[in-house]
């Protein structure tokens, strides 16, 4: 019935629709297994992409060549570039977006890509033979063949939902869970636990006075996270978000459902998500504040639903609703659906190479929640690696690996690596130690080209890079050749409380001051105005951000340059780590669970610290 696929995925969310269309567009036959076709790339909980070092993983996963930037451009209601008050290395891309829109173009796209084929049905086990994945079974009992298998499960392992004192089996609402792979993984010697997430009430926007809110609108320059022409959002189409607050009455409603709350009676095992807390885990954590901001989110352009971000909860339903009537603007709210908590597998992703290959079993590799991360864009990366390199694997091929100073795809994987994760994983900018280099605006620089040279990112791409490279040289050598005079500047420099000049300046070193821009420069000098007259507005920002952080970047590059020694120090496969008497107890007993690749990769291993890497490099220097 079925024929031998190169590349199988398990799971239709976020990580396994980039799973299976970097596969495919990089020459794999790949299939595309969901318990729901309806399903295919749902957003489970809140509809928006990106937000603070979010959206620099969403125009990384663009930059590579998959599909997500696209896909959030396309469905965007609005947008807003966050942190602009701080340096560039700071301002990350979010969009809100309409979440039926969302779905139903990653569909279109999937069905559009050649190799991409589906088919519904649960996956029960994975065929394993001779310490190798060779396909799956499905619950219909068929068995399907090949080369590689990726399992992007998100919450459906063994899931449970808790609202209040009611517990049931799903993956998502109205959704049943997945059974038999955990069974079958952890038999075979496999790691695995219970991690919890949430998600809030849906509401009737009909029954809302926003008047009583505070209305956030988007940006007027959208930007997107495509670095595509494609086509983004009108600024002034945008549908508002509002910001609301709870209040110490709210407070106390909540807490009379406390003794039935499934967290604090201890039926859920799972630990949930340290950053994203539920609205009774704030009021516990944080009972000094008589306050904790909501944000009122459509779900769509031609839908009155809407996401009460911000109010996570598992509490009893009339618990939820009659706390929610007291918020402003809620007075009168008509509940759609209650928020509940689901509890779910993941496997330790320790048990994980750099190429999220699993170390058990080759063949077989793992992306999203069930590395125990959480969000739609730590899955969606973790799709694109798994995928390419269930490709590579399948074509007997080398593994693609992104490092730290690479991209915040990197970071990700080797913090899941090498440090494991015990709460659901969620990436900031404060992760990433050569953020300065990871900017949102440099990514498609980055990686475009590597993608490229990997078969994944089209001519196309790498035809717009070229040209946005050449436009910013361009700018810099304007820059760099043109001299101001006093007389042309130092009336603007009044106008922004900055020091006059006594004798003219080159363009590039006026730049370097922080209240001046390249575009406030072109308004007031005409020679700099026709001189890059033509050049586009990124090219422009670039160039601005290359030339005021020049230093900072510099420096930072040195870090790599100095840290990349390390990196290149390889490790033998089976390096015996029981010669090394001198290694700290701890340090031997991580290396040996989990068995880095490189010395600048077990330098990152918690529990090994610079003295036991001394150890090992005096150790390989013989």
């Amino acid at each position: 019935m079925f024929q031998e696929y190169d590349v199988i995925v398990v799971g239709a969310g976020h990580a396994g629709c980039e799973a299976a269309a970097s596969a495919a567009n990089l020459g794999s036959k790949v299939l595309l297994v969901t318990m729901n076709m309806q399903t295919i790339a749902q957003m489970s909980c809140n509809p928006a992409m990106g937000g603070i070092a979010k959206g620099q993983i969403v125009r990384e996963i663009d930059a590579m060549g998959g599909y997500s930037g696209i896909v959030t451009d396309l469905s965007t209601i609005q947008f807003r570039m966050l942190n602009l008050s701080k340096g560039p290395a700071m301002w990350s891309p979010r969009a809100q977006n309409d979440r039926m829109l969302f779905a139903a173009t990653w569909r279109e796209m999937l069905e559009k890509t050649p190799n991409v084929d589906f088919y519904q049905d649960m996956v029960k086990s994975i065929i394993i033979e001779k310490e190798k994945a060779c396909g799956v079974i499905t619950g219909m009992g068929h068995e399907i063949r090949s080369k590689s298998v990726v399992v992007t499960s998100g919450t459906f392992l063994n899931g449970v939902i808790h609202i209040g004192e009611k517990k049931f089996g799903g993956g998502r609402v109205a959704e049943k869970a997945a059974t038999g792979i955990t069974e079958q993984l952890v038999e075979y010697g496999f790691e695995s636990d219970r991690l919890k997430t949430g998600t809030p009430p849906r509401v009737d926007g009909r029954s809302l006075d926003y008047s009583k809110m505070e209305e956030q609108k988007g940006d007027e320059h959208i930007v997107g996270f495509s670095y595509m022409n494609t086509p983004k959002v009108k600024a002034a189409d945008q549908r508002s978000c509002f910001i609301t607050y709870t209040n110490q009455t709210v407070h106390d409603l909540l807490k009379t459902g406390f003794d039935r709350s499934p967290m604090y009676q201890g039926r859920i095992e799972g630990v949930g998500p340290r950053y994203c807390p539920s609205i009774e885990d704030k009021i516990s954590r944080f009972a000094d504040r008589d306050r904790h901001q909501l944000f009122v989110e459509p779900e769509g352009w031609n839908t009155v639903e809407i996401y009460v971000n911000g109010f996570s909860t598992s509490l009893p339903e009339e618990v939820q609703n009659q706390a929610l009537r007291m918020v402003p603007g809620f007075e009168n709210c008509k509940v759609f659906r209650p928020g509940y908590a689901i509890e779910y597998d993941y496997f330790m992703p320790t048990q994980l190479k750099h190429s999220l290959e699993t170390k058990m079993v080759s063949n077989l590799f793992f992306a999203g929640q069930i590395n125990g991360t959480t969000g739609y864009e730590e899955a969606a990366c973790q799709g694109l690696v798994a995928g390419i390199n269930a490709h590579q694997k399948a074509k007997h091929l080398e593994p693609f690996v992104l490092k730290r100073s690479d991209a915040y795809i990197g970071v990700l994987v080797d913090d899941l690596i090498n440090k494991g994760t015990d709460e659901p994983y969620r990436m900031f900018t404060s992760r990433a130690e050569f953020r300065t280099l990871l900017r949102q605006d440099n990514a498609d620089i980055r990686l475009t080209e590597r993608s490229h040279q990997l078969g994944l990112a089209k001519d196309e791409r790498l035809q717009l890079v070229e040209e946005k490279l050449k436009e910013v040289g361009t700018v810099k050598n304007v820059l760099k050749d043109l001299s101001i005079e006093p007389e042309d500047i130092n009336e603007y420099f009044g106008e922004i409380n900055s020091a006059s000049i006594n004798e003219k300046q080159k363009a590039t070193k006026i730049i370097l001051r922080p209240s001046v821009t390249i575009p406030s420069l072109v308004e007031i000098i005409p020679a700099l105005k026709e001189k890059l007259s033509g050049i586009s507005d990124v090219a422009i920002e670039q160039a601005e951000i290359q030339i005021k952080y020049e230093r900072y970047i510099e420096k930072e590059q040195a870090l790599v340059d100095k840290m990349s020694e390390l990196e290149n120090m390889r490790i033998p496969e089976n390096f015996d780590y029981n010669k090394l008497s001198a290694l700290s107890n701890e340090a031997l007993q991580k290396l040996k669970k989990i068995k880095p690749a490189t010395l600048g990769q077990a330098s990152r291993v918690s529990g090994v610290n610079p003295s036991d890497i001394q150890i090992l490099m005096v150790y390989m220097g013989r």
